[in-house]
């Protein structure tokens, strides 16, 4: 039998494997509570490591110090963690970098790089990195970039292309900061971050320009950290409405609502492994599935499907699962 992998030819970059949600966590204590998380609970999630506003002011170094040998500490297979630098425009930009990659190496699971103004600054940072993980010894580590000015946003396309990037990060609360009251508080929460016009747009930019170059557009936070229906909603308006794949948390309470809302629900999963099993029976061929014609076309987007779902640790039918994922 051919694997779906090897059956549905694809086109352009494939879009990154990676879960659709990261908890970032700012100091030691929260840390170590995000990984005890990750190894308890089913859902996939990744743990963001800030070294950004996680660390005190003038503390800079000792946190670095700190977030790359937990990095090196805790990592695994199950647990994967990511880290945010300082801005390319901060003193301990480049330091946060030498340290990481120098206590944690190829444990990293992703950097990401916040605030570059532009793709100048973007490209110098990850230039920067890319010596450091030489020098180290140790391959590059894949890369995110926080979309957070409107001049960052002018050029997000020409930023999107830079070699080694996973996934662009949109950053609400700085990119509403930095229109100087021209946009109201409001939109920096539902309802108002999706029906402002100029947030709306930006949205819809960073994911168009992550998708036109295989990357993961990852969404906002959510402020609200009680009432866990609000983050689930902006999730799925986020996934459904905009095209982003991934969201980070800033609460625990936050995690499966993410996950949630940026996952298809049980009944599309069901549907897609049942559509795919049938056309591997007919190897590959058009098929009829309730009285509805599928070939290979509509069969790439439900593998995605599936593979989204498998690596969130979404339950899949288990003949779906011994076919295509052992």
């Amino acid at each position: 039998m051919i694997h779906p992998d090897s059956a549905l030819f694809q086109t352009g970059s494939a879009l990154p494997l990676i879960p659709v949600c990261e908890h970032f966590a700012g100091n030691e204590k929260f840390i170590r509570k995000a990984v005890t998380l990750q190894s308890s609970m089913q859902v996939r999630f990744d743990v963001t490591c800030d070294c950004e506003d996680g660390a005190p002011a003038g503390q800079e170094h000792e946190h670095a110090l700190m977030v790359g040998k937990l990095v090196a500490e805790l990592a695994g297979p199950k647990n994967r963690l990511g880290v945010r630098i300082h801005d390319p425009m901060h003193k301990a930009c480049h330091d946060d970098v030498d340290i990481i990659v120098a206590e944690a190496g190829q444990n990293i699971a992703y950097l990401t790089i916040p605030k570059p103004l532009g793709y100048d600054d973007a490209a110098r940072t990850v230039e920067y990195i890319n010596k450091a993980a030489a020098k180290n010894g140790v391959p590059t580590p894949p890369l995110h970039i926080l979309i957070e000015t409107q001049s960052a946003l002018s050029e997000v396309f020409q930023i999107a292309s830079l070699e080694g990037l996973e996934g662009l990060t949109f950053g609400l609360l700085d990119f509403v900061s930095d229109h100087q009251g021209a946009v109201p508080a409001t939109a920096m929460r539902s309802p108002g971050q999706f029906t402002n016009q100029l947030i709306s747009r930006a949205k819809a930019e960073v994911a168009a320009a992550a998708l036109r170059h295989g990357l993961i557009a990852t969404h906002n936070p959510c402020l609200e950290i009680k009432d866990q229906s609000v983050a689930l909603e902006d999730a799925k308006t986020a996934r459904d409405s905009y095209g982003f794949m991934r969201m980070y948390s800033i609460h625990p309470s936050q995690i499966e609502s993410i996950i949630s809302g940026m996952q298809p629900n049980e009944s599309e999963i069901e549907r897609a492994a049942q559509i795919l099993i049938a056309a591997q029976a007919a190897d590959w061929g058009p098929i009829l599935h309730n009285n509805e014609m599928h070939d290979r076309a509509s069969y790439r987007y439900f593998w995605d499907l599936l593979k989204r779902a498998n690596i969130n640790g979404k339950p899949i039918n288990t003949a779906a699962k011994n076919l295509f994922f052992q």
